[in-house]
């Protein structure tokens, strides 16, 4: 235990210096160096991308095959969902009360109209094109394509289906597949997990870059307060208390989860953070593989709780700016439609903005204020980002705890 303690404050170290000298080599300003480090920046990003899919699928089939002739299945299940839903539904609460009190003001109709055309060439899928592309009609496009909820679709059938077979050499022989393929999986993981501070320079000096070059300096102030300060809430005080309800203490969540909510900053994806995710949640956090490897995997795809916020908060801003009166009954209805449509969000960079802009489009409001985000929006989504996996690492914490203690 206290060689585990030693190597993780190395490991923080390492993150902690790889921070400062990425910060420091973007700073200098060279185009040739700057290059490099998008280069490897991009190179991490893929990688982890690369495993992300097989992850995805191999964690839940393999978890729901072990789990599913078990009592507890169902409790596990359960108790992902209510930690979900409780933490995404309280991000969007916190953005709405912060709406409300700081209440930003319209934006000049001129620099809307100006950067109108930063949408206009995307084209919104309705609920039900969304609903169908996640029921997959082929077992292989989802893996090409990327498709999150197909591929959880297809790795829970391909799980329970296991579960429920009776015992033979048939149900042997694919459970030793699937569950080689996942260690082999894991081995290449902590390989990368090691030579991610590399990774971790490129990615701080691709960021001190941008600060530098203004690409990220906007002058939008009472929406981006708003979205920051709801981010912020929601990362230090109310998941927080979520564990400390649970009995379990924060401090020491989030020094295991570390590793993932870093790379989740950098990277802006929950998917392609996933793999550390649930490393950090087995190897820092202890938690139960079967929890682990079933609950983030689950919580990458649906607990979106910076997602939430940033879709209720920018769509109240958006409908302000389009003459919409915002009321009681219309801000508690969009609540629960930025909720709905979180959930269903992909965990992939830029995610929440398209969506948010697909549900504008839909509403027929000025979409030309998504363009006039857009320049802050790299930011905005880092920090998202990462309060997704941290709300993923207090859920996968709190149901490792409820199902320690029930069993």
């Amino acid at each position: 235990m206290e060689s585990g303690k030693k190597n993780n404050l190395r490991q923080l170290a390492a993150w902690t210096a790889a921070l400062v000298i990425g910060a420091a080599l973007g700073a200098i300003g060279s185009g040739a160096l700057d290059g490099f480090m998008n280069f490897v920046a991009s190179a991490y990003t893929r990688l982890f991308q690369f495993v992300a899919v097989p992850t995805i699928a191999l964690a839940v089939a393999t978890t729901l095959a072990s789990l599913g002739a078990r009592k507890n299945t169902g409790r596990l299940f359960l108790h992902t969902i209510s930690y979900t839903l409780l933490t995404t539904f309280a991000a969007a609460l916190v953005g709405l009360g912060l709406y409300i009190a700081i209440r930003p003001g319209n934006l000049p109709a001129d620099i809307v109209a100006q950067n109108a055309a930063a949408a206009d060439a995307y084209v919104p899928e309705t609920l039900y094109g969304h609903i169908l592309n996640a029921i997959p009609n082929n077992a292989v496009r989802p893996f090409f394509e990327g498709n999150v909820l197909s591929i959880l679709f297809i790795a829970a059938a391909v799980g329970l289906g296991l579960a429920s077979m009776p015992d033979s050499d048939g149900k042997s022989a694919v459970s030793r597949v699937l569950f080689g393929a996942q260690e082999l999986l894991f081995t290449l993981i902590r390989g990368l997990v090691r030579v991610l501070p590399l990774g971790i320079v490129a990615f701080s000096a691709q960021l001190s870059a941008q600060v530098k070059a203004g690409m990220i300096v906007g002058s939008l102030g009472k929406y981006l307060a708003v979205v920051l300060a709801g981010n912020a809430v929601q990362f230090f005080i109310v998941l927080p208390l979520f564990l400390v309800v649970r009995g379990i203490n924060p401090l020491r969540v989030l020094k295991a989860m570390s590793p993932a909510v870093l790379m989740a900053l950098f990277t802006k994806s929950s998917a392609a953070t996933l793999p550390v995710t649930v490393s950090s949640a087995e190897n820092n956090l202890r938690a139960k593989p079967e929890v682990a490897r079933f609950v983030c995997p689950i919580c990458c795809t649906i607990n979106m709780n910076g997602c939430a916020a940033f879709i209720l908060v920018t769509s109240l801003f958006v409908m302000q700016n389009g003459g919409v009166a915002l009321t009681a009954s219309t801000m508690f209805a969009w609540v629960l439609i930025a909720c709905i449509s979180a959930i269903g969000n992909a965990g992939v960079p830029m995610g929440c903005y398209f969506l948010t802009l697909s549900l504008m489009v839909g509403q027929g409001m000025p979409v030309g204020i998504l363009g006039v985000i857009l320049p802050v929006y790299a930011v905005i989504d880092m920090i998202e980002t990462a309060e997704n996996v941290w709300s993923d690492s207090c859920v996968c914490a709190m149901v490792d705890k409820d199902l320690g203690a029930a069993g």
